[in-house]
């Protein structure tokens, strides 16, 4: 049997054993370990299993994994999030579409604290949500916001999913993260963009807060707000201020944040032994399927490589289909948006990655600029129906009177966003690669 065959042979097995429902790093676990087994016999197979699971436990930036989750639990569950929520609700109120801009605001400072998706969700769905129905803005257009926002922590640092792409492409996570921040942030402003154009052309869409209720918040109010609500920007400026300046690394930059947290939910006298045990758990939950998914991704990629899988799709797209580089990112890029629509962003890189990422170097590709574009590529993923990520966490989270196909229509302007920022960061790469260059220098 050739090395061709029996590589299409893993993938065909692998994304049937996913029809069957069973767990995504099971899988892709299981079959290299059977593909390695095969090939090598059982010490070769062994070892190559062992081997990763060393290389995953001897990687230091793994460490800030659970330090970061742990920082965004922290102030969630001690409701320091509530507090920021509340600082824009009192300062921008006032004006057309404010509280979902507002909203936005709060969904781009989560994101860039905790690195998951699901942190931000959780914020906006539980505390901002009922708010914005209650004052009658429009369910599809800030179900929307909530969804398009919350995928912005995996692009802003520290981004749970730029970590993972890190150690299966060897590339720096410290760059990788350097990387997302101008790309994120030009996501970020499109989406304001789009939220003050769409209420300025029909405000209907999102009322400004009543005269007579702008009328009973004094000046004092304002400030207590922006006192409350002006510590999650505190813990996030002094963690990445120490790591840009040289002062901390970036593991001890995610100590500092993860520390910062508990401090402030103590000194807001919000840190209860409820909380401590609600943020250990989901943080110890998160941290496991993600080392879990990593070490099944290292042992398939390993035999993929000993395959040399990649070297035979490199000789099909440029000899014998004559392809030019460009094309075969444009391939790649489109299966990432096909895979999209039925798998998550950590399956897609688990089962994509092992081909793609090296194919992307060989071709003479940036790895630190691809996985920007591969990260955005996931924000698509996470709310592209039918089986987008965020779709189905909303529909948990929302109120009843906010159905499935009221989602699945919220989302389509932001859809459009994200694609167009991905084509802005495909033509201009220096968005993305300028920075970690300028840092790292």
């Amino acid at each position: 049997m050739s090395y061709e065959l029996i590589a299409a042979l893993m993938f065909s097995s692998m994304m049937l054993m996913l029809l069957t429902g069973q767990r995504v790093f099971a899988v892709i676990g299981f079959v290299g370990a059977a593909a390695a087994l095969f090939l090598w016999g059982g010490t070769g197979s062994f070892n190559m299993a062992f081997s990763s699971a060393m290389k995953l436990m001897r990687w230091y930036p793994m460490l800030t994994l659970p330090l970061f989750v742990f920082m965004g639990y922290m102030l969630a569950e001690s409701r320091i999030a509530d507090d920021l929520y509340r600082m824009f609700h009192v300062w921008m109120g006032s004006i057309r579409g404010g509280l979902a801009i507002g909203t936005m605001l709060l969904m781009i400072v989560i994101s860039a604290i905790n690195g998951l998706s699901v942190a931000g969700m959780a914020v906006g769905a539980t505390i901002a949500l009922p708010e914005l129905l209650r004052r009658g803005y429009d369910k599809i257009m800030v179900t929307g916001v909530i969804q398009g926002g919350s995928t912005l922590g995996i692009l802003l640092p520290p981004s749970v999913v730029l970590v993972l792409y890190g150690m299966i492409a060897r590339q720096p996570v410290g760059h990788l993260w350097m990387a997302g921040v101008f790309p994120g942030l030009l996501m970020a402003s499109l989406f304001l963009l789009y939220i003050m154009v769409r209420c300025r052309l029909n405000p209907e869409l999102g009322p400004p807060m009543p005269e007579e209720e702008r009328a009973k918040i004094t000046r004092a109010d304002k400030l207590h707000a922006l006192q409350a609500g002006i510590w999650p920007f505190v813990i996030f400026f002094s963690m990445t201020g120490l790591f840009l300046t040289g002062v901390t690394s970036l593991v001890e930059s995610a100590a500092v944040g993860a520390a910062a947290s508990t401090f402030v939910a103590l000194i807001r006298r919000r840190l209860t032994w409820d909380v401590l045990y609600q943020t250990a758990r989901k943080t110890l939950g998160v941290s496991c399927m993600f080392m879990w998914l990593i070490m099944a991704a290292l042992c398939f990629g390993a035999v993929f490589d000993g395959l040399g899988a990649v070297k035979s799709v490199e000789r099909l797209f440029l000899n014998d289909w004559g392809l030019e580089p460009w094309q075969v990112l444009l391939m790649m890029q489109a299966a990432f948006l096909i895979l999209g629509v039925f798998l998550d962003d950590t399956a897609m890189l688990v089962i994509v990655a092992p081909l793609f990422i090296p194919l992307a170097g060989a071709l003479g590709f940036d790895l630190i600029w691809y996985g920007v574009l591969y990260t955005i590529t996931c924000q698509v993923a996470y709310v592209t129906p039918p089986f987008g990520y965020n779709l189905f966490l909303m529909r948990a989270m929302a109120p009843p009177e906010i159905t499935l196909p009221d989602i699945y229509r919220s989302i389509w302007p932001f859809v459009a966003i994200m694609l167009l920022t991905l084509l802005i960061i495909a033509l201009y790469p220096p968005i993305a690669t300028w920075l970690p260059n300028y840092v790292y220098s």
